[in-house]
């Protein structure tokens, strides 16, 4: 029987002890990169001990009332019921519900991780694993689980996994399992990045070919922002106490307004150019809100609809984001809300992923504020010409 993946309610999920015969190729990221597939997420199965597997025919998926009209989502929508309003896709939807429910079980084993010096780990029975690498096996087994996923990588498993869905009609998924997760500790929000790709290709590809991208974000509430390409806004969901995503927030528009998160700021030692930029802000009495964390940095301009995001290279501090992973995925989130992106020179949604590792500089934003950025590093806008709109020289 076709299969999809339900979460036990409220994430409360029972601890069973798990050999200790597993524990040894579980703790060292290296020995997981290596040795890494997908039959052996089935037979070992962390995801399985916190899920229990349905019919599909029991996820509640609503057909649209008006097929002829893009139809309407609303505010309270379940997830099931957004979805199906979003896209005809039936396999996608099984996907980002799978996703979805990896999210609930991630949420729940930050929220319970012990963290001592700068390691934060989840017991399970005699075997501890951290936070992050718990997150990649759950996301990894979610997607196999999903049965529409050809390939997977991650940050952590930065290899092609195949994951045993179909090449044609299937998808590609690259994610972040735990972006921030060196400040799990300090009790900061933290969050998941994942992008996904139509049939089995993850380089040769481009953001914008992505049809869906999402975030989940762990913090004072669990939440769940995904974007579905050619359906309008970015949407927040909300995981409520009984254990379902409900939809709480549309955005369609990023305005302007005066607000920064300046990444790598060490840059502005020997790139004068963002160093003007910077002081620009703080002379303009722009309010800082800056996290160290780039899910709750982004995702707080998509709240707030307003902002700009920063992280710039110089001679001495070579790029640090991956295009796959993080920067494609997120530029998608922000751009169906309304925003922009940039490179410095272009969307980067139209950044081709030659390498699974290629990384990139990036800000996002409003338009006005992109069109500083681009202005101030590089003389001119591809949003606006040569007039400037900002930082004096």
């Amino acid at each position: 029987m076709e299969t999809s993946v339900a979460c036990y309610a409220r994430g409360a999920f029972p601890v069973r002890n798990v050999s200790s015969q597993h524990s040894s190729s579980l703790v060292s990221p290296a020995s997981i990169s290596s040795s890494f597939n997908s039959k052996a997420l089935r037979t070992s199965s962390l995801f399985g001990e916190s899920l229990r597997m349905v019919p599909k025919s029991s996820l509640r998926v609503l057909k649209s009332k008006n097929s002829s009209s893009v139809p309407k989502c609303a505010i309270g929508d379940s997830l099931e019921e957004f979805l199906t309003k979003a896209t005809p896709d039936k396999k996608l939807i099984t996907l980002l519900i799978s996703m979805g429910e990896a999210l609930r079980t991630i949420g729940f084993k930050v929220r319970t991780a012990s963290c001592g010096g700068t390691a934060c780990v989840n017991s399970f029975g005699d075997e501890q694993l951290a936070v992050d690498m718990l997150a990649d096996k759950l996301l990894f087994e979610a997607l196999t689980y999903s049965h529409v996923c050809k390939y997977a990588c991650s940050e952590e498993v930065p290899e092609l996994q195949d994951m045993g869905g179909p090449a044609e009609g299937g998808f590609s998924v690259a994610f972040d399992p735990l972006d921030g997760s060196s400040i799990v500790d300090t009790n900061f929000t933290v969050g998941t990045i994942f992008g996904v790709w139509p049939g089995d290709k993850l380089t040769g590809i481009t953001g914008r070919d992505q049809v869906a991208a999402a975030m989940g974000i762990y913090g004072p509430r669990t939440t769940y922002v995904l974007a579905v390409k050619g359906f309008p806004g970015t949407h927040e969901f909300l995981l409520l106490d009984e254990g379902k995503w409900q939809h709480v927030k549309e955005t369609t528009e990023i305005g302007e307004g005066k607000l920064f998160s300046p990444g790598n700021l060490r840059a502005t030692f020997d790139n004068p150019d963002y160093s003007k930029l910077i002081d620009y802000y703080v002379k303009e009495k722009y309010t800082l809100r800056y996290t160290g964390g780039m899910v709750p940095d982004v995702n707080q301009i998509i709240v707030k609809e307003k902002g700009i995001f920063t992280n710039v290279i110089s001679p001495t501090t070579k790029a640090k984001l991956r295009l796959l992973f993080e920067v494609a995925p997120l530029g998608l989130l922000v751009e169906n809300a309304g925003g922009f992106s940039s490179d410095g020179h272009q969307s980067v949604l139209d950044k081709v992923i030659v390498n699974l590792d290629d990384r990139t500089q990036v800000a996002y934003g409003s338009k006005n504020e992109i069109i500083r950025f681009e202005e101030t590093l590089y003389g001119s806008s591809r949003l606006k010409g040569a007039v400037p709109v900002g930082a004096a020289a």
